[in-house]
């Protein structure tokens, strides 16, 4: 019994400990999981913060772009080295660009407070300067911030497009970035503005925007008294005078936006504020000058051609003000060349500016017109094509153009004359393949005319980074020819 009784006791603590051990291995209760949910206050895409009342979505694409007439991506055949028609020229460019927007809003007894930000990565194709020995352009990866701004209480702060612009920027069908006819800020600018809803899809806003930088609203201010030769067969007329800030861009806009369509009309003041006539201040300078530029764009949807066809239009006028017509991806001094029967080559330049001043004289402003428009037709669900255009024209006045053509004096063979002024358009067509949601496959041509008013002939120094060597070149209109191809997924 003594055996039996300690066997039983020896085996009930064996259970015991194995109770224990198993007991000690038993999970602690977990804590409440937070699940993401899905915000339905703002449209599809967006998700609450967890542990927060903010909701956010994130979004972008990934883009690849291939274009053949070695223009760039996407624009005409100008420059060193697309505009130089040799052997620098490349026949293909290609880029890669990754763009992520983060959104996020927040309701308040204020109304919705919020926050976007869009940031592109890219990679383009170099270029080659100069011939013997030749290099290759550096940056080919970029990185941009084109838009990152609050929103409160119908304030806009920071950077994102311009509220003169229309709705499509510079692509009223698609096509090149280079259109001109309107005001295009896709790139962002920075800005306070003001929104007030009058409801009916009719607003009006006010803003203050920094157009000071090279890539948004601010062409050339010329400096004529500093003109050289080599400059001026680039289309640079002497030297960009801007003084520092005073006053931002004023720009007023009223839009109605409904079923129909839109309809929007733009204003914005613009102050020429330049710098010194010479290197100090003892040269003293000319005074200030306020630019202005007005806009109307216009906007149908759903025409009798079929389901979701629309037709953009816009028209401009400035004074003082011209990249607001010769937008934000126009470049504002340029060369083209082609062949001639009379001479080494022909050759057309052209310069944009704001106002022109020499020394002694008032800033004697640059005034511009243009248009530009598109009709989209969608055959299918997945097909869609598009027909294009944009013309503009620029005119010195008298007083800036007799500063030119001061210095024109220098390069032109006896019987050329000088004049400035010049008007350019593109005319494009494009077909996108939707094959499956959010992928588009897009083909896109385009051909783009300077119409210049010089004519006869000039003895140019050369230009170096385009392997032109000093001879006499023909004064002629040029033209350009590129096509897009790009595919295009959204997420």
């Amino acid at each position: 019994m003594r055996v039996v009784k300690s066997l039983l006791l020896g085996t009930a603590a064996g259970l015991i400990a194995v109770s224990a051990a198993q007991a000690a291995d038993l999970p602690v209760k977990a804590k409440a999981v937070e699940y993401v949910k899905i915000c339905s206050l703002y449209g599809a895409g967006f998700y609450y913060m967890p542990g927060t009342d903010t909701c956010i979505k994130l979004g972008g694409y990934l883009r690849a772009d291939a274009i053949l007439g070695g223009a760039g991506d996407y624009g005409f055949q100008q420059g060193a080295n697309a505009g130089s028609n040799n052997r620098l020229t490349n026949y293909y460019t290609g880029r890669a660009r990754f763009d992520f927007n983060v959104d996020t809003r927040t309701a308040t007894e204020y109304g919705v407070v919020r926050t976007y930000a869009d940031m592109v990565f890219s990679w383009d194709s170099q270029t080659v300067t100069g011939s013997n020995p030749s290099t290759f352009s550096t940056g080919s990866a970029s990185l941009g911030l084109y838009h990152a701004f609050i929103q409160f209480a119908g304030f806009t702060f920071g950077r994102t497009v311009s509220i003169f612009d229309a709705p499509w920027q510079s692509y009223p069908a698609g096509g090149p970035d280079t259109i001109p006819g309107g005001s295009n800020h896709t790139n962002g600018v920075n800005q306070v503005a003001y929104t007030a809803d009058f409801g009916q899809g009719i607003t009006a806003s006010l803003a203050l925007q920094d157009e000071t930088t090279a890539t948004n609203g601010q062409s050339n201010l010329w400096n004529v008294s500093s003109g050289t030769a080599a400059q001026f067969v680039t289309g640079v007329y002497g030297a960009n005078a801007w003084g520092g800030t005073r006053s931002p861009d004023i720009i007023g806009q009223v839009r109605v936006d409904q079923a129909w369509g839109l309809a929007q009309i733009s204003v914005a003041a613009h102050d020429l504020h330049a710098a010194y006539y010479g290197a100090t201040e003892s040269t003293g300078h000319p005074s200030d000058k306020w630019g202005w530029a007005v806009q109307g764009a216009l906007s149908i949807k759903n025409i009798p051609t079929g389901a979701g066809d629309n037709i953009n239009f816009q028209a401009v006028y400035t004074d003082g003000a011209t990249r607001y017509n010769f937008q934000s991806l126009f470049p504002q001094s340029f060369f083209m060349f082609s062949g001639s029967g009379t001479a080494y080559q022909s050759t057309g330049f052209a310069g944009v500016s704001d106002g022109v001043f020499g020394t002694g004289t008032g800033i004697d402003t640059v005034k511009t017109w243009g248009l530009r428009g598109g009709y989209t037709h969608n055959w299918s669900p997945n097909w869609a094509s598009a027909v294009y255009g944009g013309y503009a024209q620029l005119k010195y006045g008298d007083a800036g153009k007799g500063l030119i053509c001061g210095n024109f004096a220098a390069i032109a063979v006896a019987g050329a004359t000088c004049n400035p002024d010049f008007n350019f358009a593109v005319v494009g067509v494009n077909t996108v393949w939707t094959p499956v949601k959010n992928l588009a496959l897009t083909a896109d041509v385009s051909w783009s005319h300077l119409d210049q008013k010089y004519s006869g002939s000039i003895a140019s120094p050369g230009i170096a980074s385009a392997a032109k060597p000093a001879a006499v070149y023909e004064l002629k209109d040029q033209n350009s020819v590129s096509m897009l191809l790009r595919a295009q997924r959204n997420f």
